[in-house]
Parts: C-alpha cells; sequence; structure tokens
C-alpha cells in the first residue's frame, strides 16, 4: 500500500487523511499549517504523524497531497525537494497542473484530486464527503492510482482537463457557496416581519430539502415551482413592489434570478412565450 503524505493539516487535508486512513492506506504523516496552527491537536487525526516541514512528509511518502489554500500550492512545492517515483498531488478545483510545474521537472508525478464537497469543518467533511464526485487531472499510471482512490472513499469520480477546471469551479461556486447567500437574503426578508435569523433558517429549511429532494428525483426543469413556473405576473409585481420598499438591496438580485427562470420555465412547458416575454419586461423595469 502507498504512504500517503499531507502538506497542510487543515480542513481538507485532516477529513482526506481521516478517511484513507479508514480505508486501510498508511498515513505516513502531515505537516502543519504553520507552527502555532490547532493541526494534529485534535482527535480525529490522532493516528497523523505531525511533522515540522514539509520536505519531512515529501521524504516519508510515495503520493502527497498538498491541501494548502490555493495560493499557497506553488509557493509550498517549489520550496520542496522531490523525485522520480514520487506522485505530488494538489486539492484545488480551479487550479490546473501547471502550478506543480517545478514537481513535475523533478521528475514526480502531479496530478489534482478535487472533491466535489463543502468543506465547513472536518467533522462535516468526514460525514459529507462519501458519495461526492472527484475531480481528477493526471496522466497514467498516476490517473487510475487517484480513480481507485476516489473509489475506495465511496466517490464517483470525473476526469478534467486542464480548460475546464475554471468553469468547473465557478460552478460549485454557484450550486454551493452562492446557496449561502441566498439562504441568507431569504432570512433577510424574514426579519422586515420581526422573524429572528434563527426561525427562519429552521422554517425555511424543509422547503430547501424538498427543493434539493425534487431535483434529485424529477430533475430540472421539471421540479421548477413557484410564480414564473406558473406565469404569475401579479405575484412578480407584488414582490418587487414589497422588496423595493423593505429590502432594495435584494431588488436586482431578484430581477436577474427571476430572468435567469425564465428559460427553465419555458422547458418546464407550463408558460408560454408571450408570458415569459411579459414577465421579462417586469423583470427588467
Amino acid at each position: 500500500m502507498l504512504k500517503v503524505g499531507f502538506i497542510g493539516a487543515g480542513t481538507v487535508g485532516t477529513a482526506l487523511s481521516v478517511l484513507l486512513n479508514r480505508k486501510g492506506y498508511e498515513i505516513a504523516g502531515a505537516s502543519r499549517m504553520n507552527k502555532s496552527g490547532r493541526a494534529g491537536k485534535s482527535g480525529l487525526i490522532s493516528n497523523l504523524r505531525i511533522m515540522d516541514t514539509n520536505q519531512a512528509v515529501a521524504d516519508a511518502a510515495d503520493i502527497i497531497f498538498i491541501t494548502t489554500p490555493d495560493d499557497a500550492i506553488p509557493i509550498v512545492a517549489d520550496g520542496v525537494r522531490w523525485h522520480k517515483g514520487q506522485s505530488v498531488i494538489h486539492c484545488s478545483g480551479a487550479d490546473s497542473l501547471d502550478i506543480l510545474e517545478n514537481a513535475g521537472k523533478s521528475g514526480a508525478m502531479v496530478g489534482g484530486f478535487h472533491p466535489l464537497q463543502t468543506f465547513a469543518g472536518v467533522k462535516q467533511a468526514i460525514e459529507n464527503t462519501p458519495g461526492s464526485t472527484i475531480a481528477l487531472e493526471a496522466k497514467e499510471p498516476l490517473l487510475t492510482t487517484l480513480k481507485k482512490m476516489a473509489e475506495d472513499l465511496d466517490c464517483s469520480w470525473i476526469i478534467l482537463k486542464a480548460g475546464d477546471k475554471v468553469a468547473y469551479h465557478a460552478a460549485a461556486v454557484f450550486a454551493c457557496n452562492y446557496a449561502v447567500t441566498l439562504v441568507k437574503m431569504a432570512t433577510d426578508l424574514w426579519q422586515t416581519f420581526s422573524i429572528p435569523k434563527e426561525e427562519a433558517i429552521k422554517a425555511l429549511l424543509p422547503l430547501i430539502r424538498g427543493t434539493l429532494h425534487n431535483i434529485e428525483t424529477i430533475g430540472i426543469p421539471q421540479c421548477l415551482t413557484g410564480p414564473i413556473a406558473r406565469g404569475d405576473k401579479g405575484t412578480i409585481r407584488k414582490h418587487l413592489a414589497e422588496i423595493r420598499k423593505k429590502a432594495p438591496e435584494l431588488l436586482f438580485p431578484y430581477k436577474e434570478l427571476g430572468l435567469q427562470t425564465l428559460p427553465i420555465a419555458l422547458e418546464k412547458g407550463k408558460i408560454k412565450k408571450r408570458q415569459s416575454k411579459e414577465l421579462e419586461l417586469i423583470l427588467r423595469n
């Protein structure tokens, strides 16, 4: 079994080390994010040997994951002496393999391994990663190794080319990060009628779960509901007037999201082109 090491024992590195260890991979060690960091103190990685330098990790492992923030990856990679027979993997969603160029020139194989999942905290990441999709970028024979590693983590995998990475990552931002923003905007509106944020979130979560369930079971566009899906011009006008009065900062995103929703409603087939044009005029004014 290959010895696996992690440079950067933050949320991603810790979660992957725990999950791989549970699947029988030998974890050679991990380096701290910084000497005063908390990495290694959690019981979740009690099996992990914390090393003082990145070079120590590289010297102890066959396959090394660089799980630092994206901007630090090339700096870290350039600061280590790599050698032939090693594999150096980054976990950036947006970057291609060019940020590991010097490692490749040293004879190491290089790859990308990006779990399409939210890493809000170590516990959540460990719970959420199985069942996720992992985006891979590598040449053979490393690609086969990364495919097996993804499957061992009970994940699916996709293969991306260098030119795919930024669009792939932007899509993840829409689906994950901006979903948080949308819920925040919804809770802001609830506060205009004096419902606290925590209570608003509690009330909205079943609606969000129901929406996700519908996306999963009947798909887009059939899962779309609401006034645009029905062609309900009166309701849209009421929304715009109320938002303009009570939360004007939300007016632009409401209109823009409505415009982006019109093609989905048309594809569902519940409204006609004439209705879509009428709604478009309302949303653009």
